[in-house]
């Protein structure tokens, strides 16, 4: 735990840098539109390709296929939820696409690695990777979806064939055949897919500081920020609880179970950056998740306990 209270301090000291350099002038009215473009189709695509560079084996064919169950069912099963919310929201049109995204979309790629590697080490990001290929492939498309669906015509070229996909298509290729990345490659990769989140959060502190605070407080106090915190944080995960029934290794329904209740992905708050969603709206629900996350992952291990 003392880990992963130091990595959500690290994220949060971040976005006030993020913060602090826009209302001082440093970075300019310009600056969140090149981050925007910058993370999604550089570092992210980076990130995605780097985390599938790890060897399969057929001995990892059974957790594989668990971990992949799992994954796509509590996908779908928030999709329904974020729908379901939706439909009952009383949003506006580009709060609504924003609000189902934080419900169904975690930060699997930074905070679930944390967690994932404090409790189980090399042998929990292995299974996370696995865990987290239908999640790349969704974020990339149905994320995306969520927030051009309400256009005259929808661009299911972009959709299809974007950075994310490609590069995660490129990434199975690897993670399938019993090849690897050049390590020079490899590392270069690592290292512009690392700067990812720092730059997130940035842009994240960035957009917060384009209002102002009372308007930030008026915005705190809207009740639909605080629902898809709680869905995502505490009710998608105990979806998965009836996978518990089957005789599934402890590790494979852990990493689940955890990562299933990480907190809204900031990618939510490129995509309104980029496609005209509720930019702010989307970065306050990031932040009040990321901060909750720090008393509901505690309640998670401790149902993890009881169950086993």
């Amino acid at each position: 735990m003392g880990v992963f209270v130091q990595e959500m301090l690290q994220l949060y000291l971040i976005a006030v840098v993020g913060f602090t350099v826009r209302k001082t002038k440093i970075l300019n009215e310009e600056a969140n539109h090149v981050l925007t473009q910058l993370i999604l189709y550089i570092t992210l695509p980076a990130l995605i390709l780097f985390s599938l560079n790890i060897q399969f084996s057929f001995a990892l064919l059974g957790d594989f296929l668990w971990l992949m169950l799992m994954s796509a069912y509590i996908l779908l099963l928030s999709i329904f939820l974020a729908s379901w919310m939706r439909k009952r929201s009383q949003l506006s049109t580009n709060k609504k696409s924003v609000y189902e995204g934080l419900i169904i979309f975690g930060n699997q790629g930074y905070i679930g690695y944390a967690v994932v590697f404090a409790v189980f080490g090399e042998q929990g990001i292995v299974y996370l990777t696995m865990f987290n290929i239908v999640y790349f492939i969704l974020i990339w498309i149905y994320g995306i979806y969520l927030f051009t669906r309400d256009t005259v015509a929808i661009e299911w070229k972009k959709i299809f064939l974007n950075p994310g996909v490609l590069f995660t298509s490129i990434g199975l290729i690897i993670f399938f055949l019993p090849i690897s990345l050049p390590v020079m490659l490899a590392n270069t990769l690592e290292s512009v897919g690392k700067m990812t989140i720092p730059l997130s959060m940035i842009l994240m502190g960035s957009l917060i500081a384009n209002v102002s605070f009372k308007d930030i407080l008026f915005l705190l106090k809207d009740k639909y920020i605080w629902k898809s915190a709680m869905a995502k944080l505490l009710f998608i995960p105990l979806l998965l609880l009836p996978f518990a029934a089957f005789s599934i290794p402890f590790s494979l329904f852990a990493v689940a179970f955890l990562v299933a209740g990480m907190p809204s992905a900031p990618t939510m708050s490129l995509y309104a950056q980029k496609f005209g969603g509720d930019a702010l709206f989307a970065s306050l629900g990031v932040l009040v998740s990321s901060l909750l996350c720090a008393f509901s992952i505690p309640l998670l291990y401790f149902i993890l306990y009881l169950l086993y």
